[in-house]
């Protein structure tokens, strides 16, 4: 489980978040709805560790404070991050790029092997571009690496920034059927989307949260039954 407490954050002294509490349940698919600019980008920084939060905030993974575990040392618990700007190495291939964090927190080759065929069932449209150089890659090309190479750490908790931006129809699709088959091969994950447009998403979310003006607040008519959902409150007064 993901838990938020009193997470606060400010940017050049404007407040971005304001005293949001969640629960994210284990096996839950939950998606974060806002305007560009609505703060939904940071809250997925900081739970990642790269943008600080007021000191009486918590993030915590199964109990665990993530205050006391450094930004590249994340990964080593599962979580996987999928930036909003499609960030690869170009002088990689595709292939070398979804291998590369778990090279770095010292996966055994072979654990790295039985991961990538995973994630190639699970994202098969990656497989013809495995040799390509990341850098001729579109953009909707980037954005399936950046899935498959979230995926390759991402074993509890999975972070996907604004993914359906951009994407041409024919690619969204495939993406939401990467996503439904990623729910059937790892059924304990979580996995909070972020994205400007609520329509993008359609029936992905088994929660959906609208976040405005700092605050958060769950959609009660977005919510599917088929996994527990996330619970979220937020202060009275936001």
């Amino acid at each position: 489980m993901l838990e938020l407490k009193e997470v606060s954050a400010s940017i050049a002294g404007v407040s971005v978040l304001r005293a949001i509490n969640a629960q994210i349940a284990r096996t839950s698919t939950a998606a974060i709805v806002g305007r560009n600019g609505a703060g939904k980008t940071t809250l997925l920084r900081i739970i990642m560790g790269f943008v600080p939060f007021a000191a009486n905030g918590s993030v915590l993974l199964d109990g665990k404070d993530l205050a006391r575990v450094s930004p590249h040392d994340r990964p080593r618990l599962g979580i996987g991050y999928g930036p909003e700007d499609r960030v690869l190495f170009p002088s990689f291939t595709v292939e070398e790029n979804l291998r590369f964090p778990c090279e770095v927190i010292r996966m055994p080759k072979k654990a790295v092997d039985r991961r990538m065929d995973e994630v190639l069932s699970i994202v098969p449209e990656l497989a013809p571009l495995l040799a390509r150089s990341a850098a001729v890659l579109s953009g909707g090309q980037a954005k399936m690496a950046v899935l498959g190479r979230t995926l390759m750490v991402g074993t509890r908790l999975v972070l996907l920034d604004e993914p359906f931006q951009g994407l041409a129809p024919v690619l969204a699709l495939q993406y939401t059927e990467a996503l439904n088959r990623l729910q059937g091969a790892r059924p304990e994950l979580t996995i909070l989307i972020t994205e400007s447009n609520r329509r993008l998403l359609k029936d992905i979310p088994t929660v959906t949260w609208t976040l405005e003006r700092g605050a958060m607040t769950v959609d009660a008519k977005g919510q599917r039954s088929a996994k527990p959902p996330g619970v979220v409150s937020v202060p009275a007064g936001s």
